[in-house]
């Protein structure tokens, strides 16, 4: 009877099963149904899955778990079930198996985000995955598949979360993408392998991805970076759209011709991901049958070229995981972890000018704009001439995600370019971008000269014409934090080197009204934590309210104070009933209301005399004031920020 480990120590080349997922959709269990579930309530569909690839040639096959963590359990309110649906996909495998091959528990990613990418902690993720690993070994496994991973370090919980129970073997599988064979946070193939390596991995490799041929890139780099086994399991190439359904098209002989070629590279274990079938399976068994494996290439250390024993790093001796330099470290992903991996970075005085006033304790003072519905940007540089003539230093550009208006960072960097005086503010949110899309608008932000950025989780969508839209938050604001904090040390979220150090003077939110006072708190200290330089409040109409939770937080960064000057009682009545976060006093309303009565014009006047009013107030008390004007009102966000600054 085959088991995991005898096939990973025979020197052999191995096959592993196909999709499970591909095969369940073509029996036509549909994409909203929890295919874990099927473990408790289709049980013999699953099985005769398994059977066709062990009959097709499967030396190994992973149990029907790739989502069965509780995170992602959830989303189908089956969380409490996570030990119960593990441990009978493994038992329904073993069955199919019949000892004829080795059965792998299948775990994949949590779904969401770990710190410092996102708010679950290290711990967390391994407790979630911990759940799997139990039912998993309850239900009889050999050994474990860890699969389809992009965050190393998500990666390295889950293989501690198995070794932290029994020591079973453990393949560890990341998915990459592009030319350069990166995961999605930036980790190199090398790096994968390395990081496997050194945490006990028994075997290292490379699943789904877009296809055969980015995996073969991948392998060979992983070849020249470890010697632990090799494994390929790709995709079936892109999925095309066919009617109303997604196929993969790729014939099971072009993924044979591959699977020959990853054997040539080094590969040990051989099978196939999304869109692979049993008959590709068969195919990838009648190459292996004629083909033995290479070796791979040794890496040989400078000790052991010299003929002496490689030295242990200090905190190796001391049970501490080593440090290494950033290509060799996969991706130490936690809280202040970074520091062990970054450059000096710039001194904020030396960023830019908002950094300069910033250090020196200067008073900021900023107006917030939008970018035009159109390309002209003619009349906002008019107007932000304007706003630097009377005293603005900086212009905030907003970035207004409900509707289509000219790219913030490209209105920033033609306010930088127009306007001597003054330097732009961009915001920017995470909401409904994934992380790469964000580093590529980083990088480009920061080649095109952009230096300060507010950076902002973002709102959930407003009423639209798609009412079953769900806002995505791939990483939060906290996340990117982070993520800036390494740009300006020199590296990517991966450890890898960019080049010059960015030098972002970063910004975040801090609402002082929240109603869960000690997340907001919580939140807050985090972003402190993870590099921000200043932040910015909510509009204030409540000075008490700023003051008390200013003496909570200390003022451990500058905080620059949100000011909103109203223009009617029926846009006060809208921000006290209608906005989360904003707070406007009852007081304050009435206040508009009565000046309302006495017409337009003298609410608004009211509403600029509350504004000059809370300025007058936080003189002393904040590092600064943005004010920011309803309904692209220039004219009086331009006489607010006048009369703001008078003595």
């Amino acid at each position: 009877m085959p088991d995991l480990r005898s096939l990973l120590s025979d020197g052999r080349v191995h096959v592993i099963d196909g999709a499970m997922g591909t095969m369940l959709y073509d029996r036509g269990v549909f994409v909203n149904v929890c295919y874990d579930e099927l473990n408790a309530t289709h049980p013999d569909l699953v099985e005769d899955v398994h059977a066709q690839y062990v009959r097709a040639g499967a030396e190994v096959i992973e149990t029907n778990t790739f989502g069965a963590n509780p995170v992602k359990l959830s989303s189908h309110r089956l969380e409490a079930r996570t030990v119960e649906l593990n441990r009978l996909a493994a038992r329904i495998a073993v069955r199919a198996a019949n000892g004829r091959a080795a059965v792998a528990g299948a775990i994949g990613p949590l779904g969401i985000r770990i710190e410092p990418l996102g708010p679950t902690s290290l711990e967390e993720a391994r407790d979630y995955f911990g759940r799997q690993v139990d039912g998993l070994l309850e239900g009889g496994v050999d050994g474990f598949i860890l699969e389809t991973f992009s965050d190393l370090a998500e990666l390295e919980q889950a293989f501690r979360a198995v070794r932290s129970r029994c020591d079973l073997p453990v393949m560890a599988q990341v998915t990459v993408e592009g030319e350069d064979c990166k995961t999605a946070t930036g980790a190199s193939a090398r790096q994968a392998a390395r990081a496997a390596e050194e945490w006990g991995a028994d075997a290292v490799g490379l699943n789904c991805s877009v296809g055969p041929a980015v995996v073969l890139d991948g392998l060979e780099r992983m070849a020249e970076a470890t010697t632990l086994p090799l494994s390929a399991q790709p995709n079936a190439g892109l999925p095309r759209a066919v009617g109303d359904r997604k196929m993969y098209l790729t014939r099971p002989d072009y993924t044979a011709q591959y699977a020959r070629r990853f054997i040539g590279a080094g590969a040990r274990f051989v099978g196939g991901c999304c869109g692979t079938t049993p008959e590709h399976i068969r195919r990838i068994r009648e190459q292996v049958a004629a083909i033995q494996p290479r070796r791979t290439q040794v890496r040989v250390t400078r000790e052991a070229a010299a003929g002496a024993a490689p030295r242990a790093a200090p905190e190796a001796a001391a049970g501490v995981a080593p440090r290494a330099a950033p290509e060799a470290v996969p991706n130490p992903a936690r809280k202040g972890a970074l520091d062990a991996l970054r450059n000096p970075a710039r001194p904020l005085q030396d960023r830019s000018a908002l950094g300069r006033r910033l250090a020196a304790g200067d008073f900021i003072t900023s107006v917030r704009v939008l970018p035009p519905h159109g390309w002209d940007t003619a009349g906002l540089v008019r107007d932000c001439r304007a706003l630097a003539a009377a005293g603005a230093n900086l212009i905030a550009v907003h970035e207004d995600r409900g509707s289509a208006r000219l790219d913030a960072r490209a209105t920033a960097a033609i306010i930088a370019r127009s306007c001597p005086g003054t330097e732009p503010l961009v915001h920017y949110t995470c909401r409904d971008r994934k992380l790469s899309r964000m580093m590529s608008d980083l990088l480009g932000a920061a080649a095109t000269g952009v230096q300060n950025i507010l950076l902002l989780t973002g709102d959930p969508p407003g009423p639209g014409p798609y009412a079953d839209y769900q806002s995505v938050v791939d990483v939060d604001s906290i996340g990117l934090t982070n993520v800036v904090t390494g740009l300006n040390a020199g590296v990517d979220p991966s450890g890898n080197e960019i080049g010059n150090p960015a030098g972002f003077v970063v910004g975040v939110a801090l609402n002082q009204s929240a109603r869960d006072r000690t997340r907001e708190l919580g939140r807050f200290h985090w972003k402190v934590d993870a590099g921000a330089d200043f932040a910015v409040t909510q509009p204030v109409f409540d000075v008490d309210q700023l003051h008390g939770f200013l003496a909570e937080i200390e003022q451990c960064i500058p905080v620059i104070a949100g000011i909103l000057p109203l223009e009617s009682a029926r846009q006060a009545e809208f921000l006290q009933n209608e906005v989360p976060g904003v707070h406007v006093p009852g007081r304050v309303v009435e206040r508009m209301r009565r000046a309302q009565a006495r017409g337009a014009g003298r609410a608004a006047a009211e509403g600029a005399e509350i504004a000059r009013e809370v300025v007058r107030a936080l003189r002393g008390e904040v590092a600064g004031i943005q004010i920011a004007g309803e309904r692209e009102a220039v004219e009086a966000v331009l006489g607010v920020w006048k009369a703001s600054n008078l003595p």
